[in-house]
C-alpha cells in the first residue's frame, strides 16, 4: 500500500512529529506486520527518529545552526539568487528516508522513538510525504 500525506510546515527546522499519522496509514494497510517505509519529497527536508523532548529538540536545531549557518555564504545562494543553500545540506546529512518494521500494524520502535519530518527551508512549504507498506511473508 503506498499513501500520500500534506504536511504544512514553518521552515527553519521545523520539526514535526508524524507518528500519529503513519500509525493511521498502518491501521488501514491489508498487511499486518512488514516494513514501512516513509519518504520525503523534498531536497531541503528529511525524515529522522528522535526523541520527542523539547531540550533535545532544541539542541537538534542548534546543532544544525552551528553546522549549516542559515545567514553563511554559500555558492548556491549567489548562483540561484536564493537563501537556502543550509536547507540543502542539512537536509542531505539526514535522509528523505527510513524503515520501520511493524506488527500488528504498530510500529516497532523503542520508548521514546517517534518519527519526525524535518523542514530545514528558510519559509513555510506544503511537504509531501509517501508512506509505503512492504508485507513480510
Amino acid at each position: 500500500m503506498i499513501e500520500l500525506i500534506r504536511i504544512d510546515t514553518d521552515g527553519n527546522t521545523h520539526m514535526i512529529n508524524i507518528s500519529d499519522k503513519i500509525e493511521k496509514v498502518l491501521k488501514k494497510s491489508e498487511s499486518s506486520e512488514g516494513l514501512v517505509n516513509i519518504f520525503v519529497k523534498h531536497t531541503t527536508a528529511a525524515v529522522a527518529i528522535m526523541e520527542d523532548e523539547k531540550g533535545v529538540l532544541q539542541d537538534f536545531k542548534e546543532a544544525f545552526e552551528r553546522f549549516s549557518p542559515i545567514g553563511g555564504k554559500y555558492n548556491h545562494n549567489e548562483l540561484q539568487d536564493d537563501d537556502n543553500a543550509s536547507s540543502h545540506i542539512r537536509g542531505s546529512l539526514l535522509s528523505a528516508s527510513i524503515n520501520i518494521p511493524f506488527k500488528n500494524n504498530k510500529m516497532l520502535l523503542g520508548t521514546w522513538q517517534q518519527v519526525f519530518l524535518v523542514d530545514f527551508d528558510t519559509h513555510k512549504r506544503e511537504r509531501e510525504i509517501v508512506i509505503t507498506t512492504i508485507e513480510s511473508k
